[in-house]
């Protein structure tokens, strides 16, 4: 009987890119209170978008002081929620109530996050819930600080904002919205922008416009140094907060899983006859499954088993896809009888999107290269690793390339990766 030999090949083949939407109209709900209503949030984002050639839909609901607990029985939020027509829910909570106690939260805040993106799927699988995280008050929580120490500064409520909404976001699959990360880089780093109204705790015209900018790359995952709009601020001081908003959020996307719960197309497979191929899926975050087994067979069952009529090379691609996003992988399958290799190896890279280096996650052999190809299958870079861990990649031009590290001409192993500006 014959057996397989497998391997994975040529760049071209292996290449796989996530189709992001090509529209540029996002339709977003935000939920909230006065914190999402002041200097009207929603209409600064649409304006913001718009000067960077896209379009932002919206609606709200943000009355003053309202909770995550409110809106999950509000009539208004829920019929908002129940039209399903939405790519994003935004959910602002109570501007204190995240910073509180643990047991706290978990009673008061952790619930009702869930039961709304509970609500939110079962209006629309395909709708998006996205937390607003927001910042500490200027200096602490006065209020409060007798009884809960932690947030009298202003350094321990936002440590604490940022905590719980991550975390809101690991437990539903959900997106951030990072808004207070982006205000804590200015305030470090450009004090001069004074990102609060008087009372300390409400956002400035400035702080408003941080947070639109914030919500520009959490939205279209775009650049928003590509906004030209300014508000009423100076040329200066809106070109220093998109520029935070590019460190903190553009340049690191998956930090605020933004792109996390994209359909991935992945497979792997094995000999389980003369010619007969068993494949395995291991797409994560899709619904749809479409095979060519690079005979004129195909299949659309999460794991077929396929049987090949000759031996020979094949080229085998799967396309997955979920709600209007889709994703494509391919592997060449040599098929004769000298028996079953595979030259796949798993390593991973960080950060990604990268900017500047890449960083292999684990120390690789010292006879190792790599060479780096983009869409069309063209080679742009290759080399030494430096260090055994670190690739350069400042001269490449933003898109999307696929690495592959080479060991005695051999490749052995491949990754997609994104370059940044």
């Amino acid at each position: 009987m014959n057996s397989v030999k497998y391997f994975l090949a040529c760049i071209a083949a292996t290449l796989c890119i996530t189709t992001y939407a090509q529209q540029h109209t996002k339709r977003v709900l935000f939920l909230g209170n006065s914190y999402t209503y002041s200097n009207n949030l929603p209409q600064m984002l649409a304006d913001a978008a718009l000067s960077a050639g896209d379009t932002v839909l919206h609606d709200s609901n943000a009355p003053g002081g309202y909770t995550f607990e409110g809106h999950s029985t509000n009539a208004t939020s829920l019929s908002k929620i129940a039209q399903g027509t939405w790519d994003y829910v935004v959910l602002q909570e109570q501007s204190q109530l995240p910073s509180f106690p643990d047991f706290q939260v978990q009673s008061d805040v952790y619930p009702f996050a869930a039961i709304l993106n509970d609500s939110i799927l079962a209006a629309n699988p395909c709708t998006e819930t996205v937390f607003f995280m927001t910042w500490g008050r200027k200096n602490g929580d006065a209020s409060n600080c007798a009884n809960w120490p932690p947030v009298c500064s202003y350094e321990g409520m936002d440590s604490l904002l940022n905590l719980r909404y991550r975390i809101m976001a690991d437990d539903n699959e959900a997106l951030v919205s990072p808004a207070g990360a982006v205000w804590n880089y200015i305030r470090e780093t450009a004090p001069q922008i004074e990102l609060y109204n008087p009372d300390e705790s409400h956002p400035s015209v400035a702080g408003t416009y941080a947070a639109a900018c914030t919500f520009y790359a959490t939205l279209f995952r775009s650049n928003p140094e590509n906004i030209t709009y300014n508000s009423s601020l100076s040329s200066g001081d809106a070109a220093i907060i998109r520029a935070a908003a590019k460190l903190v959020v553009y340049d690191s996307l998956l930090n605020w899983h933004i792109g996390e719960y994209d359909p991935q197309a992945q497979f792997t497979y094995s000999a389980t006859g003369a010619t007969e191929i068993t494949f395995t899926n291991t797409s994560q975050f899709s619904t749809v499954y479409n095979w060519n087994f690079g005979d004129g067979n195909s299949s659309v069952d999460q794991n077929p088993v396929h049987t090949y009529a000759t031996t020979g090379t094949y080229t085998v691609e799967l396309a997955v896809e979920n709600c209007g996003m889709q994703d494509t992988v391919s592997q060449i399958i040599t098929i004769d009888a000298s028996g079953i290799e595979s030259t796949e190896i798993k390593y991973t890279i960080y950060p990604n999107p990268v900017s500047s280096v890449i960083n292999i996650g684990k120390e690789l052999h010292s006879n190792l290269t790599y060479r780096i190809f983009n869409s069309s299958g063209e080679l742009m870079q290759a080399g030494d690793i430096i260090n055994r861990q670190q690739i350069p990649v400042v001269d490449l031009a933003e898109g999307i390339y696929l690495l592959q590290l080479v060991e005695n001409n051999k490749p052995v192993g491949l990754i997609r990766f994104i370059k940044a500006s």
